[in-house]
């Protein structure tokens, strides 16, 4: 176990790339496939594929809006029942009020995977540590720094291919990067959220070729 994490670690890459403001987010590095969810959230209720896992989750003119609960002891946690494993994933958000930003989250079947980290001072991208296995760590792919105001909607866009990942917003940000332990099959989509409030929108899904 230990020369596989030996390996894994001197294969982690990353790049970061500070684009002109209101850049292109078309994919880069897979082309969009079947549509696999197309949610603009004009039901007053959320569908099947959803489940609240903590916190609360409302549909609110016509996008989720979502805020932690002091009750629950643990960050607000939505899940979206779709299994992927190359995917492009893109959505609108917008942070309000106290929120200290939020994760969109990937699992593989054990457990957690890796995480793009949505924060109002910038993005990062880094795996998860293992519960199960101490030896596993959690660990940096990629980061930048850049400001996500309150109040105001972006649009973020998330490629998964093989060990691959490309984050980008529309204000401009990019960040790349490799790590082994992406490759795998993943059971759902997650958003994970602290603070009031956070709210999604006209999110999409596409399997990718």
């Amino acid at each position: 176990m230990k020369h596989t994490i030996a390996i894994c670690v001197l294969l982690v890459s990353s790049s970061v790339c500070l684009a002109d403001k209101d850049t292109d987010i078309s994919p880069t590095i897979a082309k969009p496939g079947k549509v696999v969810l197309n949610e603009s959230f004009g039901k007053a209720e959320l569908g099947k594929v959803w489940a609240g896992v903590k916190g609360e989750w409302k549909v609110k003119d016509g996008a989720i809006v979502a805020k932690e609960l002091k009750s629950d002891k643990h960050a607000a946690v939505l899940t979206c029942k779709l299994k992927n494993r190359d995917s492009i994933v893109r959505f609108s958000f917008k942070l309000d009020g106290s929120t200290k930003g939020f994760n969109f989250s990937l699992n593989h079947a054990k457990g957690h995977l890796f995480r793009v980290i949505v924060a109002p001072t910038g993005l990062v991208v880094r795996t998860d540590k293992d519960k199960k296995d101490t030896s596993i760590k959690s660990e940096l792919i990629a980061q930048a720094k850049a400001k996500f105001e309150q109040g105001k909607w972006y649009t973020l866009q998330v490629e998964m291919v093989g060990d691959r990942v490309v984050a980008m917003t529309d204000n401009g940000l990019k960040v790349s990067g490799q790590h082994p332990r992406l490759d795998t099959a993943k059971p759902n989509y997650r958003f994970v959220m602290r603070g009031e409030t956070l709210s999604i929108d006209d999110l999409k899904i596409w399997a990718a070729e």
